[in-house]
């Protein structure tokens, strides 16, 4: 029995699409748009856009409420690339809904409806108005009563042909034209004229005018508002539009006019109060600006509210349009469209302009469409279409639909496909079909069988596990459906799998020496073969990395590595791996490197007094080999780079990781580092600890080659050298000098509060030349005073002699020494 499809025909247009994907079915560029022409347009003539790509080029039609306008009959319609051009319309043939119809070879798509309508306001009769009259304070509506029009009005009065301004008294409805006086007055009296303005096509009529004149009954007393412009119960807006409100009211006093939402929400920020709070505009609507509004129209006498009920719409959007779809025969195709909108959009489907309904295999359910089992009467242009009540748009697709027999022009089986002894190989086979062959085998003129080794996968390809010799030899697919059948061959070669004889092996060595990793295999050597080298992952690059890193080995079966002068950096994971056409593999090897013992971390300074100070460290990584010790370095602002230090214990071995630095000067900076030391050398320091200042104590040294002489008349000259900062042992360091006339008891002293004081001069009369006097210089600071310097003797006014060189301090970076003032 043959399928019903197996009888049909291929069109020309299905043949070439299966060869070329530039051919498609129409798509629209620009759809046409609403139009309100002007009657009175000078151009007499109106033109719906409709621009339309497709391959073959689209026909183009048009529909008038849904009937074909017939071009060849009515000389006035013409179309143009596309868009409808209408000479001298009329409002009694040509007013309605049109839409534009794209046709070529793939299908048909209609576009969205767009309305042709026509503005005109003709004049108000011209009969005269009857006089209106009025007692002063009783409000007063006057009519326009506009004439016959198509298209938005605007209006407007005149009061004794000057126009009238509106204020809280006076008010324009937009919705009836009609003026309202809330409270006429007697400057009130006179002609009223409405003006009619047509928003498009800015024609502009006068009415007759209305004559005001006052009664003589007497004055009208006051009363409470009576609300006559009000808005209806339920004004609908559009998203993202202007809703717009009319509330006024008649009533002496004047009233005024608030608004508000009935649920105690606050209106909107970006609402607009015109005309004396008359309008309410909401700009840019949105969901939550629906709701209930208010107009509380109040004066002295009392109040009146208007209320009615804001809605909120949207017209149907997009979410998710359908796209082209390009299936085999007797595939399945599912299309899914969404739509957003308020009220909640419905969903309609056509095929060539055609309404679409469940049938057999087409299963319609709201946005999606599913046809099962496609056959090529289902090509053509698909359109899903969401509408409701303020709205619709169109969503096209087209569905082309494959039919061709096996065809292996594009797609040739692998000439040669090699493989290892052992291996596993799949040959392709993926000829164009449409619908989906049935796929067989043949080795030589055998048909291939299927076993637990050879399979046929369901896309036709044929799969070999653990390939032997025997499987070698000459493949044909063969590729059978309903069109037609077609086949491809190609040769299958087995090679011997290539195998490692020597890997290299895992070592264990110190930092510079030299090693070689060894890497020999056996192969077939029809192929050719390519060794590469890769360290922690990464293939070693031998023009970069040449310093270290070479490859030896004279033989091609043979892919040695030389690594020189190893370093702590090259320990780690290297990876041989072999490539031939067949097969790929890798050998490993673990290189340990032994080196001198990494930095310390996080050396801690846990506590520190005048002299000593705590510290604590991590170890570092010992590079294979056990620290053995440790050494503690220190730096300070007066030491020349870092030194070694004193500790507790004085040996510090590689199990322990605290330890106390002794002998440290106190009120001095310092900064500590740990270095440690194994059986293959010293390493690297750590980083430096925190900066911390001992604590202070009692001077501890005295100044040294405490001296005198010189000087003029009358002048004890007293000198000494400075003791240095970092020896001064805290802060309010100073000098305390004492001096006596030899052979006397009583020392005179005073104090110099200056660090860098090295001289002081003692000026008497009663000091004669050449007297001797005892001298001595002692030192100070804020915990105390320290030692003073041996007494030695000096004599006044007397030259100091040089000091023998022998007995000179060794050099140092002169104090600053401003002179003492003398006392």
């Amino acid at each position: 029995m043959r399928l019903p499809w197996e009888l049909l025909v291929l069109p020309s247009f299905a043949v070439c699409l299966a060869e070329d994907y530039a051919l498609h079915g129409p798509v629209f560029v620009q759809e046409p748009s609403h139009v309100m022409f002007p009657l009175d347009s000078e151009e007499k003539k109106v033109k719906l856009n409709c621009d339309v790509t497709g391959n073959p080029k689209p026909h183009i039609r048009w529909k008038l409420n849904g009937t074909e306008v017939d071009i060849g009959v009515d000389f006035r319609y013409r179309v143009v690339e596309g868009s409808l051009l209408i000479k001298n319309p009329n409002e009694t043939q040509d007013a309605g809904t049109y839409q534009c119809v794209a046709t070529n070879a793939f299908g048909t798509v209609v576009s969205r409806a767009a309305r042709l309508q026509f503005a005109y306001l003709e004049n108000f009769k011209t009969r005269a108005r009857s006089t209106v009259s009025a007692r002063q304070g009783q409000g007063m509506v006057l009519l326009c009563g506009p004439p016959a029009h198509s298209g938005d009005l605007s209006y407007a009065w005149l009061f004794n042909e000057a126009p009238s301004y509106q204020d809280s008294r006076r008010f324009v409805s937009q919705e009836t034209g009609n003026l309202y006086i809330a409270k006429v007055e007697k400057s009130d009296v006179g002609n009223y004229t409405c003006v009619v303005t047509n928003a498009v096509t800015n024609h502009q009529v006068l009415g007759p005018p209305t004559p005001l004149i006052l009664r003589n009954d007497g004055v009208m007393g006051e009363y409470e508002p009576k609300i006559e412009v009000q808005f209806p119960e339920t004004v609908s807006t559009a998203k993202g539009g202007t809703a717009r409100l009319e509330c006024f009211a008649l009533g002496n006093p004047v009233p005024t006019i608030i608004w508000r939402r009935a649920d105690g929400k606050p209106i909107a920020r970006k609402a607009r109060r015109h005309k004396s709070n008359g309008i309410l505009e909401i700009p840019n609507f949105q969901q939550e600006d629906a709701g209930v509004y208010e107009c509380v129209a109040e004066n002295s006498r009392g109040r009146n509210v208007a209320r009615g009920q804001l809605t909120f719409y949207a017209q149907p959007s997009w979410i998710q349009k359908i796209n082209d779809v390009h299936v085999a025969i007797e595939e399945n195709v599912f299309w899914e469209c969404k739509a957003s909108g308020r009220p909640r959009p419905t969903y309609r489907w056509l095929k060539n302009g055609e309404p679409l309904s469940t049938q057999d295999r087409i299963q319609i359910e709201q946005g999606t469409l599913n046809i099962t089992a496609v056959g090529l009467a289902d090509a053509g242009m698909y359109q899903c279409v969401a509408e409701n009540r303020h709205g619709l748009i169109f969503s096209s697709a087209e569905l082309s639909v494959e039919a061709v027999g096996p065809d292996f022009s594009r797609t040739l089986l692998k000439k040669v496909t090699l493989v290892k002894v052992g291996g596993d190989v799949v040959i392709e086979c993926k000829p164009k079909a449409s619908p989906k062959p049935v796929y067989t085998w043949k080795k030589g003129r055998d048909r291939v069988r299927e076993s637990e080794r050879i399979t046929i996968s369901e896309d036709g390809s044929l799969r070999i596990v653990n390939v032997t010799k025997s499987d070698a030899g000459s493949y044909t697919c063969v590729a059978t459906n309903h069109f037609g059948t077609a086949s491809s061959t190609g040769n299958l070669v087995v090679k011997d799998a290539t195998r490692v004889m020597v890997p290299p092996s895992s070592m264990d060595v110190t930092v510079g020496e030299s090693i070689v990793l060894t890497c020999q295999v056996t192969h077939d050597h029809s192929l050719d073969i390519v060794f590469t080298w890769s360290f922690n992952g990464h293939l070693i690059d031998f023009d970069k990395d040449g310093d270290h890193f070479e490859r030896v080995g004279g033989q091609d079966s043979a892919g040695d590595l030389m690594i020189r002068n190893i370093q702590l950096k090259h320990a780690g994971k290297y990876v041989c791996t072999v490539r031939t056409s067949v097969d790929r593999l890798s050998a490993t090897a673990d290189l340990i490197v032994r080196g001198p013992p990494g930095p310390p971390e996080a050396v801690t300074i846990d506590e520190i007094t005048d002299t000593t100070a705590q510290l604590s460290w991590r170890p570092g990584p010992n590079n294979h080999s056990p620290v053995t010790m440790y050494v503690i370095q220190a730096r300070t602002p007066f030491s020349v780079g870092w030194q070694a230090v004193s500790t507790v214990p004085e040996l510090i071995d590689g199990r322990t990781f605290t330890a106390t630095v002794v002998g440290l000067n106190p009120w001095v900076e310092y900064e500590f580092r740990t270095v440690a030391a194994n059986a293959i050398g010293i390493g690297e320091p750590s980083r430096p600890s925190e900066k911390r200042r001992t604590e202070e104590a009692l001077p501890e040294v005295a100044p040294a080659n405490v001296s005198g002489g010189g000087g003029s008349k009358s002048e004890l000259v007293i000198t000494w050298e400075t003791v240095p900062e970092e020896l001064q042992n805290g802060r309010g360091f100073g000098y305390v000098v004492a001096f006596r006339p030899h052979g006397t008891a009583v020392w005179m002293l005073t104090v110099l509060a200056s660090a860098d004081a090295c001289r002081y001069v003692f000026r008497n009369e009663s000091v004669r030349p050449f007297s001797p006097f005892e001298v001595r210089v002692g030192v100070y600071n804020n915990r105390g005073e320290g030692p003073a310097a041996p007494a030695s003797r000096s004599e006044s006014q007397r030259r100091r002699m040089p000091m023998p060189e022998e007995l000179a301090p060794p050099p140092r970076t002169p104090a600053l020494c401003p002179p003492s003032a003398p006392s």
